[in-house]
């Protein structure tokens, strides 16, 4: 080997070497950053017989999927599980004294007692302060259920916010990436920059990333909606402020199309926005639901019926919506509502100018609707033992409402506080599993792609003694090439 060749590799070995030192640097500083990824600097042989340095980074693309996928479906469990854990803490354990179930109970025991001594106004008294107790528990309900909804729909507005600013930075990161590899330079912290918005992405709504020719990428939602294909598509969303039983949220709509809703061609499947949607749409009013039926059935099991003359039709006893004492007709639609404007009829609440004696007398529409058994008897009990039979009585329940067919109050109450913990307790096992999920698989990525501080330490080390031998050849041809210009001379 001449001295001119042997310097000329060894200048090549220098130059390699200090730009694997320079990488390897790049990994130790990384190591502690979970969006780096490790890079590698592979020598590659060049056609005079010399070497060049190749940067590339260790990645899975399937695996990185995959992680996107776990993210996404761990973001909508979480999503729905905050929405049903409000529910079932505030109103729907049996045990709390302020639930519907309870109250229930409380009613019972009190028109029991009532009937046991109808001459007591204390226990007329008591009764009737145990309906107005149940009728406010379930407007408590369902005014619950409604800052629920509207507090998704609020969670809805932050997500689709968030969701077009990371459009926004991905469009900024992918032209970096599309740039760098244009001009053959290191694209390798560009595609980690593109690569960090991905997850934070996938949080909010389910994603899946094509890759294209010239590092491009192209982005649809799970239902294989665009979401950035060589452009952010806009996500649009308008927020709803105040929630009723009738209220129906707004839509999310991407590129012209309906994401969430009933009616959606394309409905998301994960992500933190299809959680919320999902709760606002359906669990939260299916709970709502199940609120107006056991209102309905109140107003249905206490009302009044014409008992002299013509008959002028059942009308509402004990449990009215307002003022007005006309039966719901037994349909969904004339339900919905019932459990937020439910009360006790001003009639026999004493608070408000009414006779505590109607009670036990009925006619609280009137004379035609009064117990003709009754009469001045202080001691009658008849009408009030009805009523304890009218409420632990079987009515017939709306099987869409999930919880049977025939039920009483008190068991309905019960059924509904179950069916809430079940959603619950069944909502939070998925999400437990996805959160699991989602931890293996960032430690696999990280297992594949990540930087382990101690082997990239090592592999510094070696790299500086390699730099330290091709530096040491350089000073010895050097020596070399002196010794011959002297002798030369």
């Amino acid at each position: 080997m001449g001295l001119s060749l042997a310097l000329n590799t060894a200048r090549a070995s220098l130059a390699a070497t200090s730009t694997q030192i320079a990488v390897s640097a790049r990994n130790v500083a990384g190591a502690s950053d979970p969006g780096y990824s490790r890079k590698i600097a592979a020598l590659v042989a060049s056609g005079n017989g010399g070497a060049t340095v190749s940067i590339t980074r260790a990645t899975d693309a399937a695996l990185y999927a995959r992680t996107l996928a776990a993210q996404s479906a761990a973001g909508r469990g979480e999503a729905l599980l905050e929405g049903v854990t409000n529910l079932s803490r505030t109103i729907g354990d049996t045990e709390d004294a302020d639930s519907p179930a309870a109250r229930f109970a409380s009613l019972e025991a009190a028109l029991q007692a009532a009937a046991n001594q109808p001459d007591s106004d204390a226990l007329a008294r008591a009764a009737i302060e145990a309906a107005k107790a149940l009728a406010g528990s379930l407007n408590a309900a369902a005014n619950t259920v409604h800052a629920a909804r509207a507090q998704a729909d609020a969670g809805m507005a932050e997500a689709v916010s968030r969701i077009n600013d990371l459009l926004g930075q991905f469009d900024r990161a992918n032209a970096a990436v599309r740039r760098n590899l244009a001009i053959g330079a290191d694209a390798t912290d560009a595609l980690d920059d593109r690569d960090r918005i991905l997850p934070a992405l996938s949080a909010d709504i389910g994603v899946t990333a094509i890759v294209r020719d010239g590092g491009d990428v192209a982005l649809y939602t799970d239902s294989g909606v665009p979401l950035y294909d060589r452009g952010a598509r806009t996500v649009s969303f308008s927020p709803t402020h105040t929630f009723a039983a009738d209220t129906v949220g707004a839509v999310v709509v991407i590129d012209g199309v309906a994401v969430t809703g009933v009616g959606s061609p394309m409905p998301l499947a994960s992500g933190r926005l299809a959680g919320l949607a999902a709760f606002r749409d359906g669990v939260a009013p299916s709970y709502e639901a199940q609120l107006d039926a056991m209102a309905g059935g109140l107003i249905a099991a206490f009302a009044e019926a014409d008992l002299v003359g013509v008959d002028g039709g059942p009308r509402a006893g004990l449990f009215t919506i307002g003022t007005s004492a006309t039966l719901p007709d037994g349909t969904a639609a004339s339900r919905l509502g019932l459990a937020a404007r439910i009360s006790v009829n001003v009639a026999v609440d004493p608070a408000q100018g009414g006779q505590l004696a109607l009670l036990r007398t009925g006619g609280m529409n009137g004379a035609d609707y009064r117990d003709p058994s009754a009469g001045s008897d202080a001691a009658y009990a008849g009408r009030l033992r009805a009523l304890v039979s009218a409420l632990t009585a079987r009515q017939t329940v709306d099987p869409a409402i999930g919880l049977g067919a025939a039920l009483s109050l008190p068991d309905l109450a019960e059924a509904s506080a179950g069916w809430i913990e079940g959603q619950r307790k069944d909502i939070k096992e998925a999400a437990a599993y996805q959160k699991t999920l989602l931890s293996r698989a960032n430690e696999a990525l990280s297992n594949v792609a990540g930087v382990n501080g101690d082997d990239a330490t090592e592999l510094t080390l070696r790299l500086e003694r390699s730099f330290a031998a091709s530096a040491k050849l350089i000073a010895v041809v050097n020596e070399l090439l002196k010794t011959l210009l002297d002798a030369v001379r």
